[in-house]
């Protein structure tokens, strides 16, 4: 039998620089008050601001709704992202 991997549409939506709605997300890697990092369909999504809350998340959905002062938003690449973490654990490990 043939596995089929099935991508989800990704859309983010930010109300007034305090709220926002992010779908195709596939998780949350870390948050706190000034910085929310999500796994997307589109890349690493970084949330930057002040008094950010994950007030809901569906990771079954893809689905997470942000709230809090939104300074910035800025994707990366995931291949990118791994590459540098991995050789960050590779010089530690030496």
């Amino acid at each position: 039998m043939e596995e089929r991997t099935v991508s989800k549409n990704h859309k983010l939506v930010i109300n007034n620089r305090k709220n926002s709605l992010v779908t195709g997300v596939n998780d949350v890697l870390s948050f706190d008050l000034n910085e929310i990092l999500l796994e997307t369909e589109q890349g690493m999504l970084m949330v930057k601001g002040s008094d950010l809350h994950v007030n809901r998340l569906s990771l079954e959905k893809g689905e997470v709704d942000l709230s809090g002062n939104i300074d910035s938003v800025a994707y990366s690449d995931m291949k990118a992202v791994g590459k540098q973490s991995e050789n960050l654990f590779s010089k530690l490990f030496r």
